[in-house]
């Protein structure tokens, strides 16, 4: 039988989604925990990568098990072992041969920040701190040029190996109330950092530091320019995966 779970957690004080020697993982504690249930180790599959410090609101993952637990209690069983920086919303049964990682088919990922002059203790922990407000309409103008297929090479950070560097984007929706603003990214997959960078490249673009040309010329190939950052991790949210 093939569980698949629906998780969310605060990555502030993990080294990511992915067992790791240099730290804890998310991966590793969830694991803790369905051995607990279980008594048996299970190695638990996540929809991909999210590195130290990235949230997730809706990440996924599987494991196969032959344990009598049913899968739609698994949630409940998990959540009573498990600390309170993770939580599993949803457990059920999966399809014969589901995969969470390989069966994916679109991910959302959203990028936060706040504008003020001082931090603020409250968001901090899930947001960017800007000094001043960004130019909206550049920003949503910026996004545009990411819409469709592209090879975002330029648009990763080194340390991980893939067959192709080619991506869909499917939206990029940029919200702003008050003094908060949100960057939600939807694709078919992406890169080592892409979506902090691409935050960082449409907030560059709205604070007049880059032009079309530059977005453009890095989309085509070209080295990105150096005000296109790798924005802070913290900002970063996995909000959900899509497998239909």
């Amino acid at each position: 039988m093939t569980v698949k779970l629906t998780i969310s957690y605060d990555g502030t004080d993990y080294v990511g989604w992915q067992s790791q020697k240099n730290g804890v993982s998310v991966q590793d504690v969830l694991e803790d925990a369905l051995e607990k249930v279980v008594k048996k180790r299970i190695r638990i599959t996540g929809s991909g990568r999210t590195d130290a410090g990235v949230h997730a609101l809706g990440q996924t993952a599987s494991f196969s098990t032959d344990a009598p637990v049913p899968p739609e209690r698994y949630y409940l069983a998990l959540n009573a072992v498990l600390p309170k920086n993770i939580r599993v919303f949803k457990s059920e049964r999966a399809a014969d041969g589901f995969n969470a990682r390989f069966s994916a088919k679109k991910k959302t990922y959203r990028y936060s920040a706040y504008v003020s002059e001082v931090s603020n203790p409250l968001l901090d922990r899930y947001a960017l701190r800007l000094d001043e407000m960004p130019n909206i309409e550049k920003m949503k103008k910026c996004a545009k040029f990411f819409l469709g297929e592209h090879d975002l090479k330029s648009f990763s950070s080194t340390g991980s190996a893939v067959k192709t560097t080619v991506r869909t984007i499917y939206s990029v929706d940029i919200k702003a109330e008050d003094n908060k603003i949100s960057i939600d990214v939807c694709g078919n997959g992406f890169l080592y950092n892409t979506v902090r960078i691409i935050a960082g490249t449409i907030f560059a673009y709205a604070f007049g530091k880059i032009c079309d040309n530059d977005v453009i010329a890095a989309l085509n190939g070209e080295k990105r320019p150096a005000a296109c950052k790798t924005l802070a991790a913290n900002g970063l949210t996995l909000l959900s995966v899509d497998y239909d």
